[in-house]
């Protein structure tokens, strides 16, 4: 795997990471390391003390600017045209949530509008993609504490069993004796 260098694109790529990762860190207090692999390239395993997540990107990705900085991705020359047939649903839309200036009520749907275009465009932010992994890793380690946990009370169990099974013994080895003094003739 070939680590990123102090470039450009690690540079834009710290920039646009947010604060959604670093508020993450705070809340855990685990060391969380971002490493992107390319190909068939194995990804660092995590750590006791850290938290590695790995995105593994297509090996033509490798020496090529981040998609993110490859050109205004609104414009129309870098829009699909499923993304711009979109638009024509709303030929003809009118009245109560439809966001158009013709009828009455026209405006209310431009909100919704507004705000599902906002979501859409934070959920397919790449720090979002970090985050959800993020917090993949950290819901696996906890997994992994309950199950040892589980184990240790087991032991914990098997053991208090065996020491109240020692502790019966001796209680019966005590009484046992109490009567085979008590049946022994004195000897005055």
């Amino acid at each position: 795997m070939k680590q990123f260098t102090f470039s450009a694109s690690l540079l834009a790529a710290a920039a646009l990471s947010g604060a959604g990762p670093a508020l993450a860190q705070d809340q855990a207090g685990d060391k969380v390391s971002q490493v992107i692999t390319y190909g068939d390239d194995p990804c660092p395993q995590s750590t006791e003390g850290e938290i590695v997540v790995c995105v593994v990107l297509d090996e033509e990705e490798r020496y090529r600017i981040p998609k993110t900085l490859r050109g205004n991705p609104q414009s129309p020359e870098n829009q699909a045209w499923n993304e711009r047939v979109k638009e024509f649903r709303y030929v003809g839309a009118f009245g109560t949530e439809s966001c158009s200036p013709v009828g009455a009520g026209g405006f209310t749907g431009c909100t919704n509008r507004f705000i599902n275009q906002a979501v859409a465009e934070r959920e397919a932010r790449p720090e979002n993609r970090f985050g959800r992994l993020i917090e993949e890793a950290r819901a696996e380690r906890l997994s992994k504490i309950d199950e040892e946990a589980a184990a240790v009370q087991a032991r914990r169990d098997a053991i208090d069993a065996e020491l109240d099974q020692r502790e019966r013994e001796r209680a019966e080895a005590a009484e046992a004796e109490v009567e085979a003094e008590g049946e022994l003739p004195n000897p005055e």
